[in-house]
């Protein structure tokens, strides 16, 4: 009786701990993922508007070119710039001399004919192309970023320059853009402009403010997309996905403190916990009077039911002889609860190890198979493939078309290699290949007719022929080279394919080692 109580409370304790992790880390991982989404969207809206903002002011500077010297046409055409589109706080003009002909609103008429000392714009002056400012304290005592447009005449004389300006502090286009953060429980995003000053933020008080010691603003101001798992500046463990800004070297950061995902899987761990604390309860009190009884079946069912992880393990408790109704209902309840684990853990795993787009293995599963062969000391050969020019397929015919692209490949994946073999999704359009106890000519052959099935396909709606290039190695147990080093060989394999032309097989060690002869 007692090792029937203590086999059933370890069981559901290290059950409900497995879960508890495999689905903390799921969360974690899909919400580092929504951030990165989301603040690669806002980033692309962003830009988006300042292309926009650009074009109005280029429209206008060339408008004016040859009446920059009329005041009515000057007053009239920034009264159009800031009502048209309501795009800026304010707009004015700059001459050569860097004072300011005139302003709107009207409310601002009494900085008129005064010298624009600021230093966005020295630069606009000094520079005289389209600038977009870091935060700076206007004539107004705004803190505001300019946005300008030089003027030229048609002799290609320098007049000044027209700009818009955005008060940080203040309702305008880009705050309504940015809006609110989807979530009501911590969550927020923030823009920070190239020297780590904080251009929007939730707390209005701390916009201006420098932060240059927070990983995630250092990353973005490097160009960088991605997440990151951080602590910060107000001491709170984060999980924020950033963007860059390309034009203004900007960059946007979601984030959702780590707390408010830890409370999801909280509520869900005592929810289920609830659910089925009543039945393990009735379960114990079950086998606490009839112990004595019905001794022989359950202790043959609390052995299965220790070793729930075994191969054989659902195979040992169908043998259980359970002679009477009660015995053979438990016999039925655990099977069943087998199953039902089983098939959530499967989920999971396969969630946690496959790329959701493709289907194909993420970088996770493909670590797990790596050291799977390894300890198996299965050979393998690696293929290594890279899209060629897919930037000029998302460009062309957008996202959307790019995913199709990437599905396609990976379906062309499947098709060219066995049940045995492992396909994965290394990470944008790169992708591996590996092939179970094949060598290095069998590889090249596959990754050959691979690269000509994408080369002769016809993918509905692109209407032109996407390539591959593809790198080719070879590791077998012995041969006193890491998987590590065979990878970083494929990779080199293919990175030779891309500069010999691309849409080509290049293998390791001997093309290679050819092409950096020639």
């Amino acid at each position: 009786m007692l090792l029937a109580f203590l086999s059933g409370i370890a069981t559901l304790s290290n059950t409900f701990y497995a879960s508890y992790q495999v689905q903390r880390e799921a969360l974690i991982q899909n919400t580092l993922e929504a951030n990165r989404v989301y603040a690669t969207k806002l980033a692309a809206s962003i830009e988006e508007y300042f292309e926009a903002v650009r074009q109005q002011l280029g429209y206008s500077a060339a408008l004016l070119s040859e009446h920059f010297s009329d005041e009515t046409l000057l007053r009239a055409e920034l009264a159009r710039l800031k009502l048209q589109t309501d795009s800026f706080n304010s707009v004015f003009a700059v001459d050569a001399q860097g004072t300011l002909l005139d302003i709107y609103p009207e409310t601002l008429s009494q900085l008129r004919g005064i010298r624009a000392t600021s230093q966005a714009a020295q630069t606009a002056l000094s520079a005289k192309i389209p600038l977009i400012s870091e935060p700076y304290q206007g004539a107004s005592g705004y803190l505001l970023i300019a946005i300008s447009s030089p003027v030229w005449t048609r002799e290609k004389r320098y007049l000044g320059y027209i700009s818009g300006t955005l008060y940080l502090e203040q309702p305008n286009m880009l705050s309504r853009l940015l809006g609110e953060h989807y979530y009501r429980d911590g969550s927020y995003l923030y823009v920070a402009g190239s020297d780590s000053r904080l251009i929007h933020h939730v707390d209005p008080k701390r916009i201006g403010e420098r932060v240059p010691n927070n990983p995630v603003i250092k990353a973005v101001l490097q160009g960088e997309t991605g997440s990151m798992q951080l602590i910060n500046s107000q001491g709170v463990e984060m999980l924020a996905g950033y963007a860059p800004i390309p034009s203004s070297g900007w960059g946007v950061v979601a984030q959702r403190p780590l707390k408010a995902v830890m409370a999801e899987l909280d509520s869900l761990m005592w929810a289920i916990l609830y659910q089925s604390l009543p039945w393990a309860v009735v379960g114990l009190m079950t086998i606490y009077l009839f112990a004595r009884l019905i001794s022989q079946p359950l202790w043959q069912l609390a052995r299965g039911a220790r070793s729930l992880d075994a191969e054989n393990a659902q195979d040992q408790i169908q043998q259980v002889k359970a002679w009477y109704f009660e015995a053979a209902q438990l016999k039925r309840a655990v099977l069943a609860g087998f199953s039902t684990l089983r098939q959530r853990i499967g989920v999971l795993t396969r969630d946690v190890l496959t790329d959701p787009l493709t289907g194909l293995y993420n970088r996770r599963g493909l670590r797990v198979t790596l050291d799977t062969w390894q300890l198996k000391q299965q050979g393998f050969a690696i293929i290594a493939l890279d899209i060629d020019h897919f930037k000029q397929v998302n460009d062309t015919y957008g996202h959307d078309m790019g995913d199709q692209v990437l599905k396609y490949l990976a379906t062309v994946m499947q098709e060219c290699s066995r049940t045995a073999d492992l396909a994965c999704r290394n990470g944008g359009e790169e992708f591996l290949l590996l092939l179970s106890g094949a060598h290095l000519e069998d590889a090249r052959q596959v990754a050959e007719r691979l690269r000509l099935r994408m080369q002769l396909a016809d993918i509905p709606h692109i209407d032109r022929s996407i390539t591959v290039s593809l790198g080719v190695a070879e590791w077998y147990p012995n041969s006193g080279i890491t998987v590590e080093h065979v990878l970083k060989m494929a990779d080199q394999a293919l990175y030779a394919a891309k500069q010999q032309g691309r849409n080509r097989v290049v293998t390791a060690a001997v093309d290679v080692e050819q092409a950096n002869l020639g």
